[in-house]
């Protein structure tokens, strides 16, 4: 429990990461762009850090989750980044979901430092962060995914350490996302076949959600749906963000993914709608426009 860690990107995942350090007993050191998401992290205990590289001078172990590829090149190598205050020996574990390219290229320029890198991107939504049961795929050194093993344990549950290689992590994560959407589209699909057969709709949750249909996706998603619950345990914005390294990278591979591709389309007339930042599963939304009926509400409100 010795290593210090810290951690830098306090959004709808990290701020729940960090507090499980926390309970875990580490000594945290935090960092936000946005300063104010910081304070309730201070009062659980974590020191507020300057920067980046500030965060990384004070610790063993430096955890990044923030949004896109640009992000995590910015607070790992750009001006008062982690590569500025890391010390040699001192390890970066990158949980955002990026390009498994830019992963290597960023591995490749802390090594020239001495610094490790793990990339370890997270599923399990918000709930998952808060709870500590995200799945977390890592890929990386062996040596320094067993360093990390207990930093993981305080914020997962099924650690999987993929491939010694720095971008093995992100590619079984975007693995995940295609699963994760073509999960959400048979949800709004059958949804949308239930509410227009005229079944009730919490009767058939109760019936298939523990059989052979059921998934993560319908046991989780499918009743915020049926209560026109538009909030994010992941946004549209976030899930596009992740669908288009899907793409670039199927594209560079030559793999046919259409359901995948069909999905990403139908996410962005909801972007185009300003829907951006609710829930992914509000993907049923726009089935929604197509059918020209809504699930689950009597009202027309969406909020």
């Amino acid at each position: 429990m010795s290593e210090r860690v810290g951690f830098i990107g306090l959004g709808i995942m990290g701020r729940g990461m960090a507090a499980n350090l926390l309970k875990a007993g580490f000594p945290v050191r935090v960092w936000n762009r946005t300063a104010s998401r910081m304070e309730p992290l201070v009062a659980a205990g974590a020191e507020a850090g300057e920067s980046p590289a500030d965060v990384a001078a004070h610790s063993d172990v430096i955890i990044t989750c923030v949004s896109d590829t640009p992000d995590v090149q910015n607070v790992i190598l750009g001006e008062n980044g982690v590569i500025h205050g890391a010390k040699p020996g001192s390890l970066v574990i990158d949980c955002s979901t990026i390009s498994p390219q830019a992963t290597r290229e960023i591995a490749a320029e802390l090594a020239d430092k001495g610094v490790h890198m793990l990339d370890a991107p997270i599923s399990g939504g918000s709930e998952g962060a808060a709870k500590g049961t995200l799945s977390i795929m890592v890929g990386g050194d062996g040596e320094q995914f067993a360093r990390a093993l207990p930093v993981f344990q305080a914020m997962g549950k099924t650690i999987t350490h993929v491939g010694e290689e720095n971008g093995s992590g992100q590619t079984v994560k975007l693995v995940n996302q295609v699963l994760v959407v073509g999960n959400a589209l048979a949800m709004c699909e059958a949804l949308l076949f239930a509410q227009a057969g005229g079944v009730d709709l919490q009767k058939t949750f109760d019936a298939i959600s523990q059989g052979a249909a059921g998934s993560w996706m319908f046991t989780n998603r499918a009743p915020q749906i049926m209560r026109r619950d538009w909030r994010p345990g992941f946004t549209i914005d976030l899930q596009q963000k992740d669908l288009r390294l899907v793409l670039e990278a199927a594209d560079q591979s030559g793999v046919p993914i259409p359901g995948t591709s069909f999905v990403f389309n139908l996410y962005r007339t909801l972007e185009a709608q300003g829907l951006g930042s609710e829930g992914n599963h509000a993907l049923i939304k726009a089935l929604e426009h197509l059918a020209g009926f809504q699930v689950g509400s009597e009202t027309e409100s969406e909020g």
